[in-house]
């Protein structure tokens, strides 16, 4: 056999050896994360939305002030 037959197959059979512990090591991560329960983004949940600091003059319409329109008069 050339040497070049032996080459390839001896990285051949390291890819396949290092393809069986990568997933190995997988495995056992994604096991340990799922029993976890956690989402793993870390840090402090908060669900309240950013407060946006807008220009002068410009308003949320949930914030605009509520008028109330007069009830009319029946004669």
């Amino acid at each position: 056999m050339s040497s070049l037959v032996i080459d390839l197959v001896l990285c051949g059979l390291a890819y396949v050896i290092l393809i069986y512990f990568v997933a190995t090591l997988t495995r056992n991560s994604l096991k340990k994360r799922d029993s976890n329960g956690d989402d793993g983004d870390g840090g402090v949940e908060n669900l309240t939305p950013p407060k946006i600091d807008l220009p002068p003059g410009v308003i949320w319409p949930s914030d605009a002030p509520r008028t109330t329109r007069p009830e009319p008069v029946e004669l």
